[in-house]
């Protein structure tokens, strides 16, 4: 049988472990052109908190759907010539312990490219964990590299601040700042996570949301204004931000946090500081840089070979565990890339 994590609830609100249900289903089976996978691990991540209420792009899940998700694997049968038993792969397999996939398509590129079923094989060298590539070799660390180099492109000496700042997109993200010359400074939900930005990632300073006088915090710690400014989480945070930019600043939004858990869609903040400031706004689709995925792959791995890039994971064992892991996610209360080692044995 193979075993799956299903949506059982509508969600309105942050979702809880009892919004979801584990249950066995039959053994897929790989058609002609397929192969079948046997998945190692799986990549929890925020947008699913969008998805299970209908608001992303990547489509919608209704209660008794299978959870999307990217998934690390191994092929266990193939009827592809491309493809052989023993190869790794990465697809959107969902929260499941088996999946059959397609061999990727070459004409597809973009978003058609990383939303497509097909698997991709991998060509691991040793020098990093297979884990990192549903992390920091993945889409987080793409969303990272794209935001920051091609987006904000933050000049040696600015001041870039990242929220979220300990999670796999937000560490990235102040981590290729800082190789670029610039002055990170980030925003995290607890000491414990301030003090693993200023001591493991490098950088200049972190800032507790939790504290009530955060924003003057912000401000102490960025005393020439903020230059560039990486918005993993919207609402209150981004508006508080928004009150220390420096003039010509450059704001790119990624994450919606605040919106992924509201019933509702939020309000959006006081534009007037971006107006006083001259600032730009760009919105961030992982999917518009999908293609550059090989290129940033190459880059990272160097640097995690050279120690210039690192990274956190939070992991559990087993399929059942998944839920509590994504409950623990969307409030706020994991440390490091959610991830779930599907065959603890393997991964």
């Amino acid at each position: 049988m193979n075993r799956q994590v299903l949506l059982r609830n509508a969600v309105t609100a942050v979702p809880v472990e009892a919004d979801f249900e584990v249950v066995d289903a039959p053994m897929p089976q790989a058609g002609a052109g397929q192969v079948l996978i046997r998945t190692l691990l799986l990549s929890l991540d925020p947008y699913m908190g969008s998805a299970i209420k209908s608001r992303h792009m990547s489509a919608g899940v209704k209660p008794g759907d299978l959870m999307p998700g990217e998934a690390l694997g191994v092929v266990t049968e193939s009827r592809h010539p491309d493809f052989a038993e023993g190869d790794i792969v990465t697809s959107r397999a969902g929260w499941q312990a088996y999946s059959v996939a397609d061999a990727p398509t070459p004409l597809l590129t973009g978003m058609a490219a990383a939303l497509s079923p097909a698997a991709t094989k991998l060509a691991p060298d040793g020098r990093v964990p297979l884990s990192a590539y549903l992390g920091v070799l993945g889409m987080p660390g793409l969303t990272a590299y794209g935001g920051t180099v091609d987006l904000l492109s933050p000049r040696p000496g600015e001041t870039l601040v990242v929220s979220a700042a300990t999670g796999p997109v937000g560490s990235t993200v102040g981590q290729i700042a800082r190789n670029m010359g610039a002055r990170v400074v980030g925003i995290a939900g607890s000491d414990e996570k301030c003090a693993y930005a200023v001591d493991r990632l490098g950088f200049a300073a972190c800032v507790n949301y939790k504290n009530a006088a955060w924003p003057d915090a912000l401000a102490d710690a960025c005393p020439d204004g903020v230059d560039c400014y990486f918005d993993n989480v919207g609402g209150g945070i981004l508006q508080g931000v928004m009150g220390r930019l420096a003039m010509h600043a450059r704001i790119v939004l990624c994450g919606a946090m605040e919106q992924y858990n509201s019933p509702t869609v939020l309000p959006g903040p006081n534009l007037g500081p971006i107006v006083g400031k001259r600032a730009t706004i760009k919105g961030l689709v992982v999917y518009d840089f999908w293609d550059r995925m090989p290129h940033w792959r190459r880059i990272a791995t160097d640097w995690i070979a050279s120690g210039r890039l690192t990274f956190k994971e939070d992991r559990v064992e087993g399929l059942d565990a998944a839920p509590a892991l994504f409950a623990r996610l969307m409030s706020g209360r994991n440390f490091g890339k959610a991830l779930v080692a599907v065959a603890p044995d393997q991964a």
